[in-house]
């Protein structure tokens, strides 16, 4: 038999790697979790169980995050303990309900539930700004170059008087914003005559992200308030096109452009930035956009959302959502010129937007309506009826529980002013105007008011909804009282 001695070398590098990072990560137990958290400054500490599906995708992200902390000041340490075995005592004692839970420690206190981030760097990022000044002060020249030295854009104030106003507003700003943004300060006279700043605040972007169509470090010129210092900060941050991660990405707001491809700054920076380049030098001259560049990988869910099963290729895709939240496909194979054909189209108003949508019934004749993207207006909006509408899940048992009252109810009310919709919201664009987070989601629309539609919280048994419907309906119904209660012969 023949053995692949490159092959096995390979497998025993990455065994050890991963084992050498999983070393960097305290396993405790009720034994010894509150001797060992009291020798540690600062802890992270995973609740966990092994059966966890959430719990396993974390794991190597958590050993990366320890290895990445192993050596910071002040120290971090981060631990984990098995909630089914030794650690159950513990557990119990900070109301582990749920796994994975991430709680930080300061000795064996808890501080506060963790919050953020749930892969290595932005694990390791978040705790630095948990446990270290919300601003770093520079006292020499060569921490501030080395501080400068860094993936992430920071933000340093410059303060020949610590206790300027502007100064007051940066370290509000700082403390509110540690977790999401670096900063720091300084009072050394040869930096603030470098950089021509006796009381001033500039953000520095990383050299990883230095191109030619913007400035690499830009200069706050607005008032001393912390309102202004805010603005500066968030408007700033990205620059023309920021690296939108799964961790950031609710930051980027609509009208929102991004480009998805292969974008690694880790093993392929140089990659990386070719496509975003020609991204920006398209970006700068489209100023009421927000733009973004994004790993197609990481956000394969939201490629599926706007009909694209696989991304193919190295060249972008290009994907947008207007201010009010419609959805755009840029059709073309991405070049500078297909790209600013695009956002001229799209700043004109000349796009079509795209629809997630099941086809259209061929017979929607039934007493439940079957809503779908591309018919909702004809069925829901505009149907000159008050309308009680479901969004389902055809996995949700909850769903698949109240379809035969949905049926029923249907049938009862078939001669009423009254439609009762359904829309299966996993296939189908959901409106804006509904806001739905679980299933079954239910709203109730009177005919008259169709932009103003109301959540309904009732109960879920057939005479709930008939009580309902009965009572809120624009006008009373044929065969139910303004209670619900059947009317007599002589009533109607």
């Amino acid at each position: 038999m023949q053995v692949d001695f490159l092959s096995l070398a390979l497998l025993a590098f990455l065994f050890l790697g991963v084992r050498g990072a999983e070393e960097d990560v305290l396993d405790l137990t009720d034994e010894n979790f509150t001797e060992e958290l009291s020798n540690q400054e600062n802890s992270l500490v995973m609740f966990f169980a092994p059966w966890c599906g959430h719990c396993k995708r974390l794991k190597p992200e958590y050993a990366k995050a320890a290895e990445l902390l192993k050596d910071n000041d002040p120290p971090i340490v981060l631990v984990k303990v098995d909630c089914t075995e030794g650690g159950k005592e513990t557990c119990n004692k900070f109301s582990v309900s749920g796994y994975p839970t991430l709680k930080i420690f300061a000795k064996s206190e808890m501080v506060s539930d963790y919050t953020g981030p749930r892969e290595a760097a932005g694990i390791a990022k978040f705790m630095k700004a948990q446990v270290g000044p919300a601003s770093k002060e520079l006292t020499d020249e060569e921490l501030f170059k080395a501080y400068l030295e860094s993936d992430e854009v920071v933000v340093v104030g410059f303060f020949e008087k610590e206790d300027s106003a502007l100064a007051a507003s940066f370290h509000s700003v700082s403390r509110k914003l540690k977790d999401k943004v670096k900063f720091a300060h300084t009072a050394v006279n040869s930096i603030l005559e470098k950089h021509n700043l006796k009381d001033g605040i500039a953000l520095f972007r990383p050299k990883i992200l230095h191109n030619k169509f913007e400035d690499k470090i830009v200069t706050f010129d607005g008032g001393d308030s912390v309102g202004d210092v805010t603005a500066f900060v968030q408007n700033n941050l990205f620059g023309i096109a920021g690296v939108r991660t799964r961790d950031n990405a609710v930051e980027f707001k609509n009208p929102l452009i991004v480009a998805y491809y292969n974008v690694d700054y880790t093993k392929n920076p140089k990659g990386t930035n070719y496509w975003r380049n020609r991204v920006l030098k398209v970006a700068k001259n489209f100023p009421k956009f927000n733009f973004a560049i994004s790993a197609k990988d990481d956000f394969q869910h939201e490629l599926n959302e706007f009909g694209v099963d696989f991304a193919k290729g190295d060249k972008p895709i290009i994907l947008a959502r207007d201010a009010k939240d419609q959805k755009f496909v840029m059709q073309d194979e991405f070049s500078v010129e297909t790209f600013e054909k695009f956002l001229k189209d799209l700043e004109a108003g000349n796009l079509e937007p795209y629809l997630k949508s099941e086809p259209i019934p061929e017979d929607n004749s039934g007493s439940v309506k079957i809503a779908v993207a591309k018919n909702f207006d004809e069925v829901v909006t505009n149907n000159g009826k008050d309308t009680l509408i479901e969004f389902y899940a055809p996995w949700c048992g909850h769903c698949k529980k109240l379809a035969p009252i949905f049926d029923e109810l249907g049938d009862t009310l078939a001669d009423e002013d009254v439609e009762i919709v359904k829309v299966d919201a996993t296939a189908n664009d959901v409106p804006p105007l509904f806001e739905v987070k679980g299933f079954p989601t239910i709203f109730w629309l009177p005919k008259d008011s169709k932009d103003k539609p109301v959540k309904y919280e009732g109960g879920r048994e057939m005479d709930d909804f008939v009580k309902y419907i009965a009572q809120h309906a624009t006008s009373e119904l044929k065969g139910f009282d303004r209670k619900g209660n059947v009317k007599s012969k002589d009533e109607l």
